[in-house]
């Protein structure tokens, strides 16, 4: 699993790393009975697109985050921040201190339902491998350790996940989709969505089965029938961001109207995305929806596009 550990303080950095690393929007998001330990058993259709984040790692005498970018004022720089947890776990498995400096230059939205707090563990665990020279380490095994959206960012692309998300199966793509992503004021805690789903189902009664995949989204999707995978987009996770957030109809309202292909909370929300019918019409929505006045910003994108990339350095 990995190669022989470096001795203890003698990580050798030469340069700093950037490296980029993609938002992700579920195209399908099937959520499975509560589990006993904690976790939902899901189909979860990650697909990566053009918004970024970059992280740059540098030599330091000890671990350091800096965040940087828009409305990240409720981003971690201590402890917590997934990506110095990525950089401790790394430096564990090799035998060493964590003495980098990050510096989290950010795009994706903040507690968004697109997954940029686990892309940047994601881009820490690249940039920092590459930066120790720690090439005979698995990432994708520390990625799962951290989280489930984690192995997700380092891979891109388009992929099932299953478990609680970090078993990733790649999904064949014909073609490029565009997008656009509706961001809120504020955010969503995760936590707080599922277990808003857990409520509304046991408050209905209802009898959740085993998650199971939609083949006519992956049919969609490998023949790159825009139109069918917009009929196709789901997210059990909807119906809980919309009771928390009640203010999110009238934005999937609006994009529906603009003649998006598809509409659905991204994630646990509360950034909505909506499938355009191409570039052209993805910069008209976006227009649209800012005029409106019902979202913080709206901004375009298309996908796939690759996981974690070294940019600079190394």
């Amino acid at each position: 699993m990995t190669g022989a550990p470096a001795a203890p303080d003698t990580i050798m950095a030469v340069t700093a790393v950037t490296v980029r690393v993609p938002a992700k929007v579920n195209l399908q998001l099937a959520v499975g009975p509560l589990r006993a330990d904690g976790y939902h058993d899901l189909v979860n259709v990650f697909h990566a697109v053009s918004l970024f984040d970059e992280v740059t790692a540098e030599p330091a005498d000890e671990l350091t985050v800096t965040v940087r970018g828009e409305s990240v004022e409720g981003v971690p720089v201590g402890e917590d921040n997934l990506a110095a947890r990525a950089a401790r776990l790394l430096a564990e498995r090799i035998g060493a201190r964590p003495d980098v400096a990050l510096t989290i230059h950010k795009t994706i939205p903040v507690a968004g339902g697109m997954a940029g707090g686990s892309a940047d563990a994601a881009a820490a665990l690249v940039a920092c491998a590459r930066l120790w020279d720690a090439s005979g380490v698995r990432l994708a095994d520390l990625a799962a350790d951290l989280g489930s959206d984690v192995p997700f960012a380092l891979l891109g692309g388009t992929a099932i996940g299953t478990g609680r998300g970090e078993v990733l199966t790649p999904v064949p793509v014909g073609g490029r989709f565009h997008w656009v992503f509706a961001l809120a004021d504020g955010g969503l805690s995760t936590p707080a969505v599922y277990a808003e789903c857990d409520r509304l189902r046991e408050a209905a009664g209802q009898r959740v089965g085993p998650p199971r995949r939609s083949q006519a989204l992956l049919d969609a999707l490998e023949r790159g029938d825009a139109e069918a995978l917009g009929a196709a987009l789901a997210n059990d996770l909807q119906p809980a961001a919309l009771s928390l957030r009640p203010s999110l109809r009238r934005t999937l309202q609006a994009g529906r109207e603009g003649g998006a292909l598809g509409a659905l909370v991204s994630g646990s929300g509360p950034t909505c995305a909506f499938l355009a019918r191409s570039a052209g019409h993805a910069a008209e929505l976006a227009a649209a929806l800012s005029e409106a006045g019902l979202v913080r910003a709206a901004v375009s994108a298309h996908g796939p596009v690759p996981g974690a990339t070294v940019v600079a350095g190394g």
